[in-house]
Order: structure tokens, then sequence, then C-alpha cells
């Protein structure tokens, strides 16, 4: 016998600016180590300051691009719900 289906629950809402910036700050405090500690790093294993590099500046564009992006969605959402002007 199938089981019945539940309704989906409505996606949770997150400070979405606030979840980047915390990711930010983790991949600054692990540049900071892998940097610090670059000496003892395997000479093969480098490429971990870049991608600590790579993580912190992606973050920095996050934190900044987020309110743009919550602006135009809800732009967009006001002329999909509003009658259209003309």
């Amino acid at each position: 016998m199938a089981k019945p289906y539940r309704e989906v629950p409505p996606p949770l809402e997150g400070n979405d600016r606030q979840i980047a910036a915390i990711g930010t700050v983790g991949w600054a405090v692990a540049l900071i180590v892998v940097f610090a500690l670059r000496d003892q790093l395997p000479h093969g294993s480098h490429w971990w300051i870049w991608t600590c590099v790579a993580g912190f500046a992606l973050g920095l564009f996050g934190v900044v691009y987020i309110p743009h992006l919550q602006r135009s969605r809800a732009r967009a959402s006001k002329r999909r719900a509003g009658p259209s002007g003309g």
C-alpha cells in the first residue's frame, strides 16, 4: 500500500546576506591559517592558499550582490502581481 503524500512545507526564509558574510569570514579565517602555515605545507598543497583567496573574493561579491538581486526579484514580483500599466 502506498503511503499518502504530505504537503510540501513552505521554504525556510533566511538572511541571505548574513549567510554569505559568515561564509566569507570563514574563508578569511581559513586564508589566515593556511597563509600562516604555508611553510609547513607540502610543496604540492600551496593551491589551498588560492582556494581560500577565491572563496573570500566570491564571498565578498555575494555580500555586495545579494541586496541588488533581492531588489531585482522584488521588482519582478511586483510587475507579475500588479496590472500592466499601459
